[in-house]
Parts: structure tokens; C-alpha cells; sequence
């Protein structure tokens, strides 16, 4: 993951670049512009009509392209979804890298993670052909299908989730620096961020599996979460 800087009418503009795992595309999308094209287009599409609607065919007339120009770069849909997840995952990392680095506290720092990962996601600006905020819902609600198939094992030994798995390894020794006595710092981990999505997604669809379902507060998902968070990390 790097960040490139190039000069725009007498302004420094960023762009952030993250590093995809080769495995995951035929050709690399980030390298040309219909290639940043298909991820434009699939994240916008995805999110308005979910996974199950989505297929080539769709989103090669919503980018008056054709499914051939889009197959010589993604083998198939489940691949591109887990190349959008891997990059969210990724992007995520970044942030919880640079919203804790001058923060030496390690359960203020906890914190922070927890707040990033309940709170609504802002569009950042620096990756102009991905939406953050949109493929932040697409991980609410189509994440798991990522994983949740009959080729999980195969796709693991292809690195395919180590984004996922570098995240929660990052979260897990803000936890161990919480409490170096803690016995499950990977799966509180990996907790965190699946009941933070869970919640959200109860919250807004299904209130009577949560407690937040009047107010639909994200404030009220992190409080949650520290508590069950900090409450477990004590009890050890």
C-alpha cells in the first residue's frame, strides 16, 4: 500500500494505491481505465440492486462496454467481490493505521477502531474511481458471501482473505496491548468486526434483533461494542 502525489494546477494532489493480491484478477483494474471502469461501475451497481442481481451482462450496458471486455479481467462475479472486499479490508487497515499512530493509550486506541468500524464511511476523495461509503454497505450485507462457500479452503490457500486476516492480527494486539493476559484476542477481534456490521444491518432492517432500532444511532452500536469489548478484556 503507497500513497502518489502529482502536481494539479499548482495543488498537491494524494492518491492512495493499495497493493491487490494478483490471484484475484486476470488483468490488474487498477492499471487501465476500464478496468477502474468495472470497479466503478460493479461497486454503484452492486449497491443498488445487490450481489444476486448482478451479473456481467448488467454491468457491461451500464458501462456500454461488453461482458468479453469485462471477463478478460475478472474470472467471474464471486471474484470480484472478493477483490472489492480485499480492498476495503485493505483501505480499512489504513485508516485504523493512521487514526492510531499518535495515539499511545492502547484502549483509547481500541476505541478509535471500534469507532471506525460502526460509524458511517465518508467517500475518500484520494480514490476517485471507488466509493468507500457505498462499498462500506456492500460489506454489510454481501461480505460474508465471500467466504460462506464450498471453495473457502481453496480460496484461502490463494491468500484471498489475508486483507481480513491482517486487520483483525492488527486489532488483535491492540488487544493484547490492552491485556497481554487475554486468551482469544483473534476472535474478539474478528467479533468486533462482524457484530459492528451485523448491528448496522439489524438496526436499519430487522430493529427487533437489536436494542438500537428506535433512534438507529451508530453512537448507540459503539457504545455497545466498547462495553462488550472492555468488558471481556477485564473480566481476564
Amino acid at each position: 500500500m503507497f500513497k502518489n502525489t502529482a502536481q494539479l494546477g499548482g495543488v498537491m494532489e494524494v492518491q492512495l494505491h493499495i497493493k491487490m493480491n494478483d490471484k484475484l484478477f486476470l488483468r490488474n483494474p487498477e492499471k487501465s481505465a476500464l478496468g477502474r471502469k468495472i470497479i466503478l461501475h460493479s461497486i454503484q451497481l452492486i449497491h443498488k440492486n445487490g450481489f444476486e442481481h448482478f451479473t456481467f451482462k448488467k454491468l457491461a450496458n451500464e458501462m456500454a462496454s461488453t461482458e468479453a471486455g469485462i471477463y478478460r479481467y475478472f474470472e467471474n462475479k464471486h471474484k470480484l467481490l472478493i477483490y472489492l472486499t480485499a480492498w476495503y479490508w485493505s483501505w480499512l487497515e489504513y485508516q485504523v493505521s493512521f487514526y492510531t499512530q499518535n495515539i499511545e493509550d492502547p484502549a483509547v486506541k481500541l476505541k478509535m477502531v471500534i469507532k471506525l468500524l460502526a460509524s458511517k464511511v465518508e467517500d475518500d476523495v484520494r480514490t476517485g474511481h471507488i466509493n468507500e461509503s457505498s462499498l462500506h454497505q456492500i460489506i454489510i450485507t454481501e461480505g460474508s458471501k465471500t467466504y460462506l462457500t464450498r471453495n473457502v479452503s481453496e480460496d484461502n490457500k490463494d491468500q484471498l482473505f489475508k486483507p481480513y486476516k491482517d486487520l483483525c492480527a492488527v486489532i488483535g494486539h491492540m488487544i493484547l496491548e490492552c491485556n497481554a493476559n487475554y486468551k482469544y484476542p483473534k476472535s474478539l477481534a474478528s467479533t468486533i468486526i462482524e457484530i459492528a456490521h451485523l448491528q448496522n444491518f439489524f438496526m436499519h432492517n430487522l430493529p427487533s434483533l437489536t436494542d438500537f432500532g428506535a433512534h438507529k444511532d451508530e453512537l448507540e452500536i459503539i457504545s455497545f461494542l466498547e462495553d462488550l469489548v472492555f468488558s471481556s478484556i477485564h473480566k481476564a
